[in-house]
Formats: C-alpha cells, structure tokens, sequence
C-alpha cells in the first residue's frame, strides 16, 4: 500500500485511496467529529468498507447515484464517502427543499438508495420515492412510508457485517465522484456532475494549507460545494472535520476555542454575524492559521474586520460548483486589494467576453469565463443546458460560463460588478445593483441591504432596495432613500426603500432575489 505522502505527491489519487492510507498510517486521529462524537479514521475507513459492500451487496453499480438527505453528521460523511469508494455518484440533497423538490431531485439522479435521518423522513412522508430509504436513526414515532415497497431499513441493520469486505473498483480521474444540485431558486434544480479529477484537483493544490495537521470547523451544509472544498481536503490529508449543526455565531466560537480549531470555511453572513459579538475579543483563537469565504460577495469593511481581529490569513476564494476558473485573495497579504476577489489560482485561466461571445479589450468589463483542471463533467441529463454553459475560444479551448461580470485591474485582481442576470438596464442605462448596495450599506442605520431590478413602464426596469435596520436605530426608510440617492449618479437613483426584518437567504448565504421580487410583487395590489 502506498503511503499517504506518496499518494499526495502523484498526478491523480483517490480520495478512498487517501483514507484508507490515513488509517493505516494514524488510524487513531479523529477524521469527523459532531455534536454527539467522533470517529478516528479507522473507524471511518471500516464504515466505509462495510457501506460500499452493501451497496455492492444490494446491486448499486459503480456511477449510480446514491442520494443523502440529512442534518450532518459522522453517519453521513461515512455515508458520502463509502458511496464513492464503491464507485458510485454520492449525490447530497438539500433538507431545506419542499418534500416535492427533494423527491424531484432523488428521482432526476437515478439513485436507488437515499440515506435519510429521523427528522427528513418525516418531512418525505407522503412523497413517492424512487429510492429506497436507509435510515441512519430511527426516533420514536418516526412515520411509515406511503409504499411499503420501498422497503425502508435502518443503517445499522442494513451496513454489511464488518467481516464482508468490497469489491475493489477501479476509479479514472473522469470519473463522477458526485452530483451537487443547484438552489433551484431560478428554475428545476440541476443536477453538477463533478469527477474524481475535479475532486483531486480540490484536494491537490492546498499542499502549502497545512490541511495534514488541521483541525477544520465546518458551519455549512454537506449538500454545498462551498462545504465541500474544505470537508473534502482536509479528509484527504488526514486533519480532522469538526461538523457543526445549524449555525449559531456564539456556538461556533464556542466550538472553535473548544476544539483548537486551525481552519476554517464560512460564508461572509457568517463572518459578519461573528465578528458583531460584542464579546467576540473574549474567545481564544489562537490555533487557527486559515481561514476562508467564498459563495456571496463579502465586503473589504469586513475582511478588514477579520484580518485585524481574527488570527491566521484570511483567503477569499471565488469561483463556482460547475468549476471554470477560480480566483484567490489573500487579504491579510493584500489590505489594498480588498474591494476584488483576487487573481487566478495556478493553472486556471480567466477571460472575459461581451454580449456576442468576443473578449474585450484590457481594462474592460465583460462576463467571466474560465477553465481549469477543476470543471464540471456536466449538468446530470441536460446536454442543452451544459452546452449553455460552455464558451469555446479559438483553439476550441472549453470554458465554463460564470455568469459574472467583471473588471481586471492593472495587477490582475478580479473585481466583480455583478451577476449578469440581476444587471438592471434602467432607461437604456446598465446599473449595477452592488454599486448601490455598497452605498446603501455605508449608512449608520442599516445592518444588512439588497437592491433588485423591478419592471416600470417609464424605465424598463427600476433599482429598488430593501434593509434590515440596525439594533437601535430611528431613521425611517425615506430619509435613508434621500441619503442614498444623494449619494448616486442620477440614473442609479433608488426608486423606493423597503425595510424588511431579515433577507431570504440561501444556507450558504447568498440573498435570494428571486424571493425579494415575489415578496414585492404579492404586496402590490392586482390590476
């Protein structure tokens, strides 16, 4: 058996492969631990072993997809990864979906088996499964399904006995290691089908983050590639996860200091939500080395916040679940580069192109397209929309559509202007909603903000905003419109200002628009 450092010093390995050296090598470290335990990564590697010999047992063959709707937990890493090392799709779904939805997307995966907790099988009463459902625990009162053909068994009754061991299987780089399905707030859910070759290349270009030591908290779901690109490296250097339920600020400085945690992922809402504790000064960080964001857009105010309060670097990544390129911004290394999301990583390339597909000239701002060795298989049955997705350049080179816009600056930091779909087109004027969202942001009284484009007859379309007002404040909505289009050229004027308790976000923290424009248009009365 190769040892682990060997494997990681290769131009492709498993991450099985990976654990299960890791087991051999220092099978007493903790893997993954959560609220009720932990495991070391021997025992992950044996769960593992007896998951892929059951879905072998059952017939589940290599590139099937096995669905996981569940809270996180060491059940379910073990389930995730005994997938893979069984050569089949691990395809993690997201609770916070209608049952409908949720049922929508195991049955568009194919999975004949869905790895299901107390609480999601409850919430599944009723639907029509395709898959028949593992549950990792059973609760009193837990309900029956609706077809007794489903066959519903609990994980522990269904693992095979620890003495079966799996069949080897044989993994390419091309491989599918798993299905991420989009939010689904634009439309049907799509299903990103991500191969060992991506995952490897997740895995491969942290060697100089220290992942072989790290002790890495985890405060977003498991069905996010944001969760992912952390989870995943650390596990294949052999540091130890530390799975946190729903997120709550206090509990995860809690957690951390407990923990000695080294690293971390958060999305910039979390990071926001931590670094306003009043006592936030009060905990001890002083084991973390690197920190990380990414999914939403995260404001210089405050990453300056973390860099100058927070121990370790701080790395803003940017990218996409579907690949293209990523970029990286080390903020505590670059204070004057906060407003931009960094420059390319190695090995991924960036261009940007106009509306009719043509790169623009340097300095100009145009949709983000990218390639690297980390890009999507494809969208799971839709060649059309994976065709969509894809800009080709004159070589023929493949890239992935960002469906970004943005700006190079002289040093060739990224700085992004916005989604191409929320640009507003204003009376024949492109506006910029994180333009006014910067602004409107700087005002004393508001905590959180959002700018959409709304329909108007006499425009095309209209910028309109909402906030949430800070603890205390006692300035209404109309006198911070006033500030704020004071503040603005005359065609980006705000034409109203709503305030609203909280933003719909996603779990990862990325405000739901869509959300925004169907709350404002059922609080209008009907023509």
């Amino acid at each position: 058996m190769t040892n682990a450092a060997d494997m990681l010093a290769t131009g492709f390995a498993t991450l099985p492969d990976l654990i299960r050296a890791h087991a051999l090598e220092r099978g007493d470290r903790t893997a993954v631990a959560d609220a009720r335990g932990s495991i070391d990564y021997r025992t992950l590697d044996a769960m593992m072993d007896r998951i892929a010999a059951a879905l072998q047992r059952d017939g589940v063959a290599p590139g099937t997809a096995v669905a996981i709707v569940a809270a996180p937990t060491t059940e379910y890493a073990a389930a995730f990864l005994g997938s893979v090392r069984a050569g089949c799709v691990a395809t993690p779904i997201a609770p916070s979906a209608t049952p409908a939805a949720i049922a929508a997307m195991i049955a568009d995966s194919g999975a004949p088996i869905v790895f299901l907790d107390a609480e999601n099988a409850r919430a599944l009463e009723g639907q029509m499964l395709a898959a028949r459902p593992v549950l990792f625990s059973r609760e009193s009162g837990s309900p029956a399904w609706a077809t007794a053909s489903a066959g519903e068994q609990s994980f522990d009754a269904w693992l095979a006995p620890p003495e079966i061991k799996p069949t080897p299987v044989d993994i390419a780089p091309e491989d599918p290691f798993n299905i991420i399905y989009s939010s689904g707030t634009t439309g049907t859910p799509k299903g990103i089908v991500q191969s060992h070759a991506m995952r490897w290349a997740h895995i491969s270009r942290n060697t100089a983050a220290g992942f072989d030591t790290a002790v890495t908290m985890i405060a977003t779901p498991l069905y996010s590639n944001t969760t992912l690109v952390s989870f995943l490296p650390t596990l294949g250097w052999g540091g130890t996860v530390v799975l946190m339920g729903k997120f709550d600020a206090r509990a995860y400085l809690e957690l951390a200091q407990h923990y000695h945690a080294t690293h971390t992922m958060l999305v910039p809402v979390q990071y926001q939500r931590i670094m306003a504790l009043p006592d936030f000064d009060a905990f001890d960080l002083s084991a973390f080395r690197f920190k990380t964001s990414t999914s939403a857009p995260f404001s210089a105010t405050l990453k300056a916040d973390v860099v100058a309060r927070w121990p370790g670097v701080l790395v803003e990544f940017y990218g996409m679940t579907e690949g293209g390129a990523s970029c990286a911004l080390n903020a505590t290394a670059n204070p004057t580069k906060l407003h931009t999301v960094g420059q390319p990583m190695p090995g991924h390339e960036i261009r940007l192109i106009d509306d009719d597909g043509i790169e623009v000239a340097p300095g100009e701002m145009g949709e983000v397209v990218g390639r690297s060795p980390a890009m999507m298989n494809g969208y799971h049955g839709r060649t059309e929309a994976t065709r969509d997705a894809e800009w080709h350049d004159a070589d023929g080179n493949r890239y992935i559509r960002h469906g970004d816009v943005g700006r190079f600056d002289e040093d060739g930091f990224l700085t992004l202007m916005d989604r191409k779909k929320d640009l507003i087109i204003s009376g024949g004027f492109n506006i910029y909603p994180s333009d006014l969202e910067a602004v409107l942001a700087q005002h004393p009284a508001v905590a959180d903000c959002a700018v959409i484009g709304v329909p108007s007859e006499a425009w095309g379309e209209t910028p309109v905003g909402f906030y949430v007002p800070r603890d205390g404040a006692t300035e209404d909505a109309s006198s911070i419109l006033s500030w704020v289009n004071a503040q603005v050229g005359k065609t980006q004027r705000l034409s109203a200002l709503h305030v609203t308790d909280e933003l719909p976000r996603s779990a990862i923290g990325k405000v739901l628009k869509r959300d925004l424009r169907d709350q404002l248009a059922a609080s209008l009365p009907s023509s």
